[in-house]
């Protein structure tokens, strides 16, 4: 998928330059384990509104893209707790990482209409990862919440880059949240149908978008 790709390759882009190695190929293999849906729904969102792309979207959905591959190897080590084990290496490798992925993609967001959502998603992240703690009947849906947020700011970040309103973004991330903490593929998460509601957020209602978009 074009966006797929375009989306993948400015958030390497963003992280090129982190040193040393070992830290850059944990963020490299973190991210390309992850599905990039939050980043292509930004490139959809802005597409939808304006029927192209303003200038540095691919830059913005990276950082959306980003913020959330941060925070969820954030909530996977705070699952994990992988300093019990004896590889306590890997793990503040790990947290670095995480460290890294969330404020390179604050800085894509920082001169975006979008920068304070982007801020009241990682404070959002962590009320509710502090309220997990006591919390275990709920563990789920709070873990589901970011997934909410962050497609909730990826349609936020596409339609303010493309000039338009930002109050339709809630209707379609409640919408459209996995039942679990992890995204399907981009080709199978953007079936027809969400891609017409993707083409919803349009002036005029849009059309459905179609694979060649």
């Amino acid at each position: 998928m074009e966006e797929a790709a375009a989306v993948r390759r400015a958030a390497s882009e963003a992280t090129a330059d982190v040193v040393p190695g070992e830290l850059r190929e944990t963020i490299d293999d973190h991210v390309a384990d992850g599905s990039v849906v939050p980043g292509v729904l930004t490139l959809l969102s802005a597409r939808a509104v304006s029927g192209d792309d303003p200038d540095d979207l691919a830059e913005q959905a990276a950082g959306v893209q980003l913020i959330y591959d941060g925070l969820r190897l954030t909530r996977r080590l705070a699952r994990s707790n992988p300093w019990r084990a004896d590889d306590d290496h890997d793990a503040d490798m790990a947290v670095l990482a995480a460290d890294v992925l969330v404020s390179r993609g604050f800085y894509l967001l920082a001169r975006t209409e979008a920068a304070d959502d982007a801020v009241a998603v990682v404070r959002s992240f962590g009320h509710d990862q502090t309220d997990r703690e006591d919390a275990d009947d709920r563990a789920a849906e709070l873990d589901r919440r970011l997934e909410v947020d962050v497609l909730e700011l990826a349609v936020t970040v596409g339609v303010t880059a493309a000039d338009g309103p930002a109050d339709a973004a809630a209707g379609i991330a409640a919408e459209f949240a996995p039942e679990g903490p992890r995204f399907d593929a981009v080709d199978s998460f953007f079936d027809d149908a969400r891609r017409s509601q993707v083409a919803s957020l349009s002036p005029d209602g849009g059309r459905a978008l179609n694979r060649n978009d």
